[in-house]
């Protein structure tokens, strides 16, 4: 009997595992399906495609804020009014301009007559007319330092904010070579007029008794911001990048979802989208520095290149910003999907949050803390209530005018933070919610 009892029980377990293997082959669609090679392949030229043009979104961004942001801009170039380099390179070109306006030969004319009406013997007015070096040299010191003190007064740095952003209408006009205001495209140069500040300098200059700088008459000089023989080429390629600023970002983020929804393992791909992004703006990181070098090495001559590199290191700066924000963002996306994988180390991370929880709030209930309703609620859609707070970090990041690292890294942790609230209210006492109508049958 205990034979063929135990013969029996060994065909009903049997049974029970036979109908198991079943319902888990039903479950998994009969088996892992098939390799497509066209699908792969499919993916992996979207992942490359998207990449690409995360690329050309961060650059198209930062030019479209360029053009069209007056706030953006003049936080661009404002803080160069206050750059030691730059201040250095005004100051030469205002002193120049200056000088060649102030006729020395005329000014020791006028001091030989003075010399002659006041009775200075005619030997001592002959040695005056010898000084032309002197008084030039005295002269070149006088408004060196006149212009310096305008330069580096607050008042310089209100001139300069000021003019830029009147002069940021025109910019739009300056990209495409035919503007007609303070910044203007000119031999293959974006300048900016000084002239303003020339017309400081000068009442400086008759204030402090040099009267004959108020001859100087009304000055329209150019100090140059950028200056390359490919601008004419540049310039096209900013207004294009310029007009598609606003929608190649929502095309490389449609092109990456369907990258993911193409291939077998959307894990994987989710993980090699955020990968080639990360490695698409460290390439361009890099080359915004290669092209710094390549760029003060062409110069013309007679510039400042101390003062260029400030420029350009202004220019990009928030385009460098822009880079660093996106590539903390796709970091951050590979190491999550990577974190929600089925590998060691993905579920030792996972298993112990989760331990490190439970424990928090198995104090917090020998403490009186009861999560009642909400907790049920929790358990019950907790699913969702995770779908919910990713997109909420996603909507947060993509709507941000000028997300920076610093947002990116913050908008990171109140993610998790809002994945451990979640864990901490999870009421398991709750009995899933498939499981009810069942046992409500019997």
């Amino acid at each position: 009997m205990s034979d063929t009892g135990g013969e029996e029980l060994s065909a009903r377990e049997r049974s029970e595992l036979d109908e198991l293997r079943r319902r888990v082959s039903a479950l998994e669609g009969a088996g892992p399906p098939r390799h497509h090679p066209f699908r792969s392949l499919g993916s992996f030229l979207l992942i490359v495609l998207a990449a690409l043009l995360s690329l050309l979104s961060v650059v198209a961004v930062w030019a479209n804020s360029i053009v069209q942001d007056t706030d953006r801009y003049v936080a661009t170039v404002g803080p160069l009014a206050s750059d030691p380099d730059v201040q250095q390179a005004v100051t030469n070109r205002v002193t120049d301009v200056v000088l060649e306006r102030v006729d020395v030969d005329a000014l020791v004319a006028q001091l030989t007559e003075a010399a002659s009406q006041q009775g200075v013997p005619p030997r001592a007015a002959e040695l005056l007319k010898n000084l032309d070096g002197p008084i030039e040299s005295g002269l070149n010191q006088l408004v060196s330092s006149t212009v310096e003190r305008v330069v580096t007064s607050s008042a310089f740095e209100t001139v300069w904010v000021e003019a830029n952003r009147r002069a940021h209408s025109t910019l739009d006009k300056a990209l495409t070579g035919e503007a007609e205001g303070a910044v203007q495209l000119k031999d293959d140069q974006v300048v900016i007029d000084i002239g303003p500040i020339v017309e400081q300098v000068k009442n400086r200059l008759v204030d402090a008794g040099l009267s004959p700088a108020a001859k100087i008459p009304d000055v329209h000089t150019d100090f140059v911001v950028f200056a390359s023989e490919d601008i004419a080429e540049i310039k096209t390629y900013v207004r294009v990048l310029e007009l598609l600023g606003g929608w190649l970002p929502v095309i490389a983020l449609l092109v990456a979802a369907a990258a993911v929804y193409v291939a077998f393992n959307r894990r994987h791909a989710l993980i090699g989208v955020a990968v080639a992004v990360f490695a698409a703006m460290l390439l361009l990181g890099i080359a915004l520095t290669v092209f710094r070098d390549v760029y003060l090495d062409h110069l013309p001559a007679g510039a400042s290149e101390a003062a260029a590199g400030s420029v350009y290191d202004a220019l990009i700066k928030f385009l460098r910003a822009g880079v660093r924000a996106l590539g903390a963002t796709a970091l951050l996306t590979a190491v999550g999907a990577f974190l929600a994988g089925p590998s060691r180390v993905a579920v030792f991370t996972r298993t112990g949050c989760r331990r490190s929880i439970g424990a928090l709030r198995d104090v917090a209930k020998s403490a009186g803390f009861r999560a009642g309703p909400v907790g049920r609620f929790v358990h019950r859609y907790k699913r969702w209530i995770g779908v919910a707070i990713l997109v909420v970090a996603a909507v947060v990041l993509f709507t941000w005018s000028y997300p920076t690292t610093a947002v990116v890294v913050w908008t990171a942790v109140i993610t998790l933070v809002g994945f451990a609230i979640r864990e901490f209210l999870d009421d398991t006492s709750v009995p899933p919610a498939d499981s009810r109508p069942e046992a409500a049958a019997r």
